[in-house]
Protein backbone atom coordinates (compact mmCIF):
# COMPACT_ATOMS: atom_id res chain seq x y z
CA UNK A 1 0.00 0.00 0.00
CA UNK A 2 0.98 3.55 -0.84
CA UNK A 3 -0.26 6.06 1.51
CA UNK A 4 0.42 10.04 1.21
CA UNK A 5 0.62 12.01 4.12
CA UNK A 6 -0.20 15.92 3.66
CA UNK A 7 1.56 18.11 6.81
CA UNK A 8 3.79 15.06 7.64
CA UNK A 9 6.44 17.18 8.82
CA UNK A 10 4.10 18.71 11.51
CA UNK A 11 3.35 17.51 15.31
CA UNK A 12 0.34 15.21 14.36
CA UNK A 13 1.55 14.19 10.85
CA UNK A 14 5.07 13.37 11.84
CA UNK A 15 3.89 11.41 14.65
CA UNK A 16 1.38 9.32 12.27
CA UNK A 17 4.38 8.65 9.93
CA UNK A 18 6.77 7.59 12.56
CA UNK A 19 3.83 4.92 13.70
CA UNK A 20 3.45 3.55 9.87
CA UNK A 21 6.64 3.33 8.90
CA UNK A 22 7.75 1.63 12.29
CA UNK A 23 4.65 -0.12 12.67
CA UNK A 24 4.23 -1.76 8.29
CA UNK A 25 7.30 -1.69 6.63
CA UNK A 26 5.97 -3.36 3.73
CA UNK A 27 4.02 0.05 3.22
CA UNK A 28 5.47 2.72 1.73
CA UNK A 29 4.71 5.99 3.19
CA UNK A 30 5.47 9.34 1.81
CA UNK A 31 5.38 12.61 3.94
CA UNK A 32 4.47 15.48 1.58
CA UNK A 33 5.14 19.09 3.08
CA UNK A 34 5.28 22.44 2.45
CA UNK A 35 7.71 22.98 5.57
CA UNK A 36 6.35 25.64 6.75
CA UNK A 37 7.31 27.40 10.00
CA UNK A 38 5.85 24.85 12.16
CA UNK A 39 6.60 21.90 9.42
CA UNK A 40 10.27 20.17 10.37
CA UNK A 41 11.81 17.17 9.09
CA UNK A 42 14.10 16.62 12.42
CA UNK A 43 10.37 15.37 13.80
CA UNK A 44 11.55 12.39 11.62
CA UNK A 45 14.76 11.83 11.97
CA UNK A 46 14.51 8.45 13.32
CA UNK A 47 12.77 7.06 10.38
CA UNK A 48 14.53 9.72 7.64
CA UNK A 49 16.51 6.86 6.60
CA UNK A 50 13.86 3.95 6.16
CA UNK A 51 13.27 2.43 2.75
CA UNK A 52 9.31 2.19 3.12
CA UNK A 53 10.01 6.27 3.79
CA UNK A 54 10.14 9.01 1.09
CA UNK A 55 9.60 12.82 1.68
CA UNK A 56 8.29 14.90 -0.95
CA UNK A 57 8.40 18.79 -0.37
CA UNK A 58 5.20 20.29 -1.97
CA UNK A 59 2.14 22.32 -1.75
CA UNK A 60 -1.56 21.30 -1.52
CA UNK A 61 -2.84 24.02 -4.37
CA UNK A 62 -0.64 22.49 -6.40
CA UNK A 63 -3.50 20.56 -8.42
CA UNK A 64 -1.74 19.90 -11.61
CA UNK A 65 0.92 18.39 -10.17
CA UNK A 66 -0.95 16.47 -7.48
CA UNK A 67 -3.50 15.24 -9.72
CA UNK A 68 -0.25 13.45 -11.80
CA UNK A 69 1.26 12.27 -8.81
CA UNK A 70 -1.66 11.04 -6.14
CA UNK A 71 -2.33 8.09 -9.73
CA UNK A 72 0.47 6.33 -7.76
CA UNK A 73 -1.27 6.72 -4.56
CA UNK A 74 -3.59 4.26 -2.70
CA UNK A 75 -4.27 6.52 0.75
CA UNK A 76 -4.71 9.44 0.98
CA UNK A 77 -4.06 11.20 4.79
CA UNK A 78 -4.66 14.59 5.14
CA UNK A 79 -3.00 16.80 7.88
CA UNK A 80 -1.58 19.53 6.32
CA UNK A 81 -3.40 23.04 7.77
CA UNK A 82 -3.02 26.22 9.72
CA UNK A 83 -4.06 25.06 13.33
CA UNK A 84 -3.09 27.95 15.78
CA UNK A 85 -6.37 29.59 16.89
CA UNK A 86 -4.14 32.78 18.03
CA UNK A 87 -2.66 33.39 14.26
CA UNK A 88 -5.76 32.56 12.84
CA UNK A 89 -7.29 35.76 14.95
CA UNK A 90 -4.38 37.66 13.61
CA UNK A 91 -4.10 36.45 9.79
CA UNK A 92 -7.59 34.96 9.27
CA UNK A 93 -7.07 34.72 5.55
CA UNK A 94 -4.46 32.44 5.40
CA UNK A 95 -6.12 30.22 7.18
CA UNK A 96 -9.15 30.05 4.63
CA UNK A 97 -6.53 29.51 1.44
CA UNK A 98 -4.36 26.77 3.41
CA UNK A 99 -7.23 24.64 5.13
CA UNK A 100 -10.29 25.51 2.97
CA UNK A 101 -8.86 26.14 -0.66
CA UNK A 102 -6.37 23.54 0.20
CA UNK A 103 -7.96 20.96 0.84
CA UNK A 104 -10.67 21.58 -1.93
CA UNK A 105 -7.32 21.57 -4.43
CA UNK A 106 -6.16 18.26 -3.05
CA UNK A 107 -9.63 16.02 -3.02
CA UNK A 108 -10.29 17.46 -6.49
CA UNK A 109 -6.55 15.82 -7.69
CA UNK A 110 -7.37 13.19 -5.61
CA UNK A 111 -10.89 12.50 -7.20
CA UNK A 112 -9.10 12.76 -10.31
CA UNK A 113 -6.20 10.59 -9.48
CA UNK A 114 -9.11 8.18 -8.54
CA UNK A 115 -6.84 7.17 -4.57
CA UNK A 116 -8.55 4.28 -2.53
CA UNK A 117 -9.15 5.90 0.63
CA UNK A 118 -9.35 10.25 1.69
CA UNK A 119 -8.92 10.34 5.68
CA UNK A 120 -9.50 13.68 6.42
CA UNK A 121 -7.86 15.36 9.81
CA UNK A 122 -10.14 17.98 11.36
CA UNK A 123 -10.59 19.02 14.86
CA UNK A 124 -12.75 18.88 18.05
CA UNK A 125 -12.93 22.85 17.54
CA UNK A 126 -15.80 22.65 14.69
CA UNK A 127 -18.54 21.37 17.19
CA UNK A 128 -18.07 24.91 18.88
CA UNK A 129 -17.95 24.63 22.47
CA UNK A 130 -19.99 22.69 24.95
CA UNK A 131 -20.51 23.37 28.61
CA UNK A 132 -21.87 19.99 29.66
CA UNK A 133 -21.44 16.56 28.16
CA UNK A 134 -19.80 15.64 24.98
CA UNK A 135 -20.70 16.41 21.23
CA UNK A 136 -21.03 13.22 18.89
CA UNK A 137 -20.48 13.04 15.61
CA UNK A 138 -24.01 13.90 14.39
CA UNK A 139 -24.01 16.91 16.31
CA UNK A 140 -24.25 20.30 14.32
CA UNK A 141 -21.27 21.95 13.73
CA UNK A 142 -20.98 25.57 15.13
CA UNK A 143 -17.34 26.93 14.65
CA UNK A 144 -16.95 30.20 16.71
CA UNK A 145 -12.71 31.41 15.37
CA UNK A 146 -11.55 31.71 12.19
CA UNK A 147 -9.49 28.43 12.75
CA UNK A 148 -12.44 26.05 13.26
CA UNK A 149 -14.79 27.78 10.84
CA UNK A 150 -11.84 27.28 7.99
CA UNK A 151 -12.30 23.49 9.52
CA UNK A 152 -15.87 23.20 9.25
CA UNK A 153 -15.69 24.85 5.75
CA UNK A 154 -13.01 22.14 5.00
CA UNK A 155 -15.18 19.53 6.06
CA UNK A 156 -18.42 20.53 3.70
CA UNK A 157 -16.00 20.41 0.64
CA UNK A 158 -15.33 16.62 2.10
CA UNK A 159 -18.67 15.81 2.49
CA UNK A 160 -19.91 17.38 -0.65
CA UNK A 161 -17.18 15.11 -2.72
CA UNK A 162 -18.87 12.47 -0.85
CA UNK A 163 -21.96 12.97 -1.80
CA UNK A 164 -21.79 14.10 -5.38
CA UNK A 165 -19.17 12.07 -6.74
CA UNK A 166 -19.28 8.88 -4.09
CA UNK A 167 -15.78 9.94 -2.86
CA UNK A 168 -13.88 7.40 -0.74
CA UNK A 169 -13.53 10.22 2.68
CA UNK A 170 -13.76 9.83 6.36
CA UNK A 171 -13.40 12.33 8.27
CA UNK A 172 -11.29 12.60 12.28
CA UNK A 173 -12.26 14.82 14.80
CA UNK A 174 -9.38 14.71 17.31
CA UNK A 175 -9.36 16.66 20.83
CA UNK A 176 -6.54 18.90 22.00
CA UNK A 177 -2.86 16.76 20.91
CA UNK A 178 0.31 17.27 22.64
CA UNK A 179 3.32 15.56 23.54
CA UNK A 180 7.14 15.76 21.89
CA UNK A 181 7.83 17.77 18.79
CA UNK A 182 4.60 20.32 19.19
CA UNK A 183 5.74 23.34 18.01
CA UNK A 184 6.24 25.83 20.77
CA UNK A 185 3.09 27.81 20.44
CA UNK A 186 0.63 25.33 22.13
CA UNK A 187 -0.10 25.91 25.98
CA UNK A 188 2.61 22.84 26.95
CA UNK A 189 5.08 23.04 24.26
CA UNK A 190 4.81 26.89 24.82
CA UNK A 191 5.27 27.00 29.10
CA UNK A 192 7.45 24.20 29.05
CA UNK A 193 10.15 25.77 26.74
CA UNK A 194 9.76 29.31 28.37
CA UNK A 195 9.83 28.19 32.06
CA UNK A 196 13.34 26.09 30.82
CA UNK A 197 14.28 29.33 30.32
CA UNK A 198 13.80 30.85 33.11
CA UNK A 199 10.46 32.99 31.40
CA UNK A 200 7.38 33.42 33.15
CA UNK A 201 3.98 31.69 31.38
CA UNK A 202 1.50 34.33 29.37
CA UNK A 203 -1.57 32.53 30.87
CA UNK A 204 -4.43 34.78 28.79
CA UNK A 205 -7.37 33.09 30.29
CA UNK A 206 -7.21 30.60 33.09
CA UNK A 207 -11.12 29.05 33.09
CA UNK A 208 -11.18 27.24 29.32
CA UNK A 209 -11.33 23.50 29.65
CA UNK A 210 -9.57 21.56 26.90
CA UNK A 211 -9.14 17.58 26.99
CA UNK A 212 -5.97 16.54 26.45
CA UNK A 213 -4.53 13.16 24.21
CA UNK A 214 -1.20 12.59 23.49
CA UNK A 215 -0.39 12.01 19.90
CA UNK A 216 0.79 8.55 20.16
CA UNK A 217 -2.56 7.08 21.12
CA UNK A 218 -3.96 10.02 18.03
CA UNK A 219 -1.87 8.06 15.43
CA UNK A 220 -3.02 4.86 16.59
CA UNK A 221 -6.19 5.51 16.63
CA UNK A 222 -6.06 6.98 12.57
CA UNK A 223 -4.09 3.94 11.65
CA UNK A 224 -7.53 1.81 13.32
CA UNK A 225 -9.49 4.39 11.29
CA UNK A 226 -7.53 3.97 8.08
CA UNK A 227 -7.72 -0.05 8.63
CA UNK A 228 -11.38 -0.39 9.49
CA UNK A 229 -13.28 2.81 9.95
CA UNK A 230 -16.17 2.83 7.48
CA UNK A 231 -16.12 4.25 4.83
CA UNK A 232 -17.75 8.20 4.47
CA UNK A 233 -18.27 8.31 8.44
CA UNK A 234 -16.89 10.68 10.64
CA UNK A 235 -15.06 9.73 13.94
CA UNK A 236 -14.34 11.81 17.44
CA UNK A 237 -10.66 11.14 18.53
CA UNK A 238 -10.65 11.72 22.72
CA UNK A 239 -10.04 10.84 26.37
CA UNK A 240 -11.94 12.05 29.44
CA UNK A 241 -8.53 13.95 30.68
CA UNK A 242 -9.94 17.50 30.95
CA UNK A 243 -8.20 20.35 32.36
CA UNK A 244 -8.51 24.03 32.95
CA UNK A 245 -5.93 26.07 31.43
CA UNK A 246 -4.81 26.96 34.82
CA UNK A 247 -5.07 23.57 36.15
CA UNK A 248 -2.26 22.31 32.90
CA UNK A 249 -0.24 25.66 33.74
CA UNK A 250 -0.09 24.76 37.68
CA UNK A 251 0.97 20.62 36.55
CA UNK A 252 3.58 22.15 34.33
CA UNK A 253 4.71 24.54 36.30
CA UNK A 254 5.17 22.39 39.90
CA UNK A 255 7.33 19.72 36.84
CA UNK A 256 10.10 22.12 36.58
CA UNK A 257 9.96 23.12 40.24
CA UNK A 258 8.63 26.79 39.60
CA UNK A 259 5.65 28.43 41.82
CA UNK A 260 3.00 30.89 41.14
CA UNK A 261 4.54 33.90 40.18
CA UNK A 262 5.94 32.40 36.89
CA UNK A 263 2.42 33.33 35.86
CA UNK A 264 2.14 36.13 33.53
CA UNK A 265 -1.86 37.02 32.94
CA UNK A 266 -1.97 38.87 29.68
CA UNK A 267 -5.08 39.90 27.41
CA UNK A 268 -7.32 36.70 26.55
CA UNK A 269 -8.51 36.09 23.03
CA UNK A 270 -10.88 38.36 21.25
CA UNK A 271 -13.14 34.93 21.90
CA UNK A 272 -12.06 32.03 23.76
CA UNK A 273 -14.25 28.64 23.51
CA UNK A 274 -15.06 27.66 27.24
CA UNK A 275 -15.00 23.90 27.08
CA UNK A 276 -14.27 21.16 24.18
CA UNK A 277 -15.48 17.06 24.85
CA UNK A 278 -16.47 14.82 22.73
CA UNK A 279 -18.19 11.30 22.30
CA UNK A 280 -15.19 8.61 21.61
CA UNK A 281 -17.38 5.86 21.77
CA UNK A 282 -17.53 5.31 17.96
CA UNK A 283 -13.67 4.87 17.50
CA UNK A 284 -13.63 2.55 21.05
CA UNK A 285 -15.97 0.11 18.78
CA UNK A 286 -13.44 0.00 16.09
CA UNK A 287 -10.74 -1.40 19.17
CA UNK A 288 -9.34 1.82 19.91
CA UNK A 289 -8.43 2.39 23.89
CA UNK A 290 -5.94 5.49 25.32
CA UNK A 291 -2.78 3.66 26.00
CA UNK A 292 -0.84 6.61 27.37
CA UNK A 293 -2.68 8.40 31.05
CA UNK A 294 -2.40 12.33 31.14
CA UNK A 295 -0.30 12.70 34.28
CA UNK A 296 2.70 9.67 32.35
CA UNK A 297 1.97 11.66 29.30
CA UNK A 298 2.71 14.78 30.26
CA UNK A 299 5.63 13.85 32.55
CA UNK A 300 7.62 12.36 29.44
CA UNK A 301 6.69 15.21 27.56
CA UNK A 302 8.21 18.07 29.91
CA UNK A 303 10.85 15.90 30.04
CA UNK A 304 11.29 15.39 26.09
CA UNK A 305 11.62 19.86 26.36
CA UNK A 306 14.12 19.52 28.81
CA UNK A 307 16.68 17.18 27.38
CA UNK A 308 15.96 18.27 24.07
CA UNK A 309 16.65 21.52 23.63
CA UNK A 310 18.44 20.91 20.69
CA UNK A 311 15.25 20.90 18.67
CA UNK A 312 13.95 23.91 19.86
CA UNK A 313 16.42 26.62 21.49
CA UNK A 314 16.86 28.00 17.87
CA UNK A 315 12.98 28.50 16.84
CA UNK A 316 12.17 32.34 16.51
CA UNK A 317 9.72 32.18 19.62
CA UNK A 318 12.12 30.73 21.89
CA UNK A 319 14.70 33.53 21.49
CA UNK A 320 15.51 35.38 24.75
CA UNK A 321 18.29 37.49 25.72
CA UNK A 322 18.52 37.28 29.68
Amino acid sequence: MKILVTGGAGFIGSAFVRHMVKKYPHYHIINFDKLTYAGNLDNLREVAHCPNYEFVRGDIENLNFLAWFLKHVDVVVHFAAESHVDNSIGNSLLFTKTNVVGTHSLLEAARVAKVKKFIHISTDEVYGDIMEGCFKETDKLAPNNPYSASKAAAEMLVKSYVKTYKFPAIIVRPNNNYGPFQFPEKIISRFSTRLIQNRKVPLHSPNPVRTYIHVLDTARAIDIIMHKGVMHETYNIGTRDEFSNLEITQKIIAFFGKDESYIEKVDDRLFNDLRYSVDYSKIKALGWEQEISFDEGLRQTLAWYAHNTWWWENFPECQYNK
